[in-house]
């Protein structure tokens, strides 16, 4: 089933923010936390730190009215730099590939920062920021069961 959440970025301390979270709407996490020593090797990957590799890959947690809140830490050393305005993003996860498609094409016309949707190791993936400063992600969770 189709659904919207919205996706954080946090310098490190995704863990900690997340167990508040946690507490203050009294709810579970609905995925296991994933740590970054978790992800699978990619090609031009750097080494992870100790530190790094305990950081939060994802995490998720429902909230209200169906709503589920999502994060990661971003690593430096991934090329990644949090800086306000782009902790936040809307997380859609349409039914198909199709849609998701769909919505990247019509979401990222005249947007930048731009990565089409593609096959990643937990499924098809992609995210834009549209013409109006508003960052969207897009998942489609692998239909593999191993994943």
């Amino acid at each position: 089933m189709a659904q919207v959440s919205i996706y954080f970025n946090f310098n490190g301390n995704a863990e900690e923010a997340f167990n508040f979270y946690k507490r203050v709407f009294k709810s579970e996490f609905s995925t296991p936390l994933r740590r970054m020593k978790d992800i699978p090797a990619q090609p031009g990957m750097p080494e992870l730190t100790k530190t790094e590799e305990n950081k939060i890959m994802h995490v998720a947690l429902p909230i209200l009215g169906g709503t589920e809140i999502m994060a990661t830490d971003v690593l430096e050393s991934m090329g990644h730099k949090l800086i306000e305005g782009n902790n936040i993003s809307i997380s859609l996860t349409p039914d198909t590939k199709e849609e998701t498609d769909r919505l990247f094409n019509e979401l990222s016309e005249s947007g930048t920062d731009c990565v089409a949707p593609h096959d990643e190791f937990w499924g098809y993936w992609g995210t834009c920021k549209d013409r109006f400063g508003i960052r969207w992600m897009f998942n489609l969770a692998s239909q593999d069961p191993n994943q």
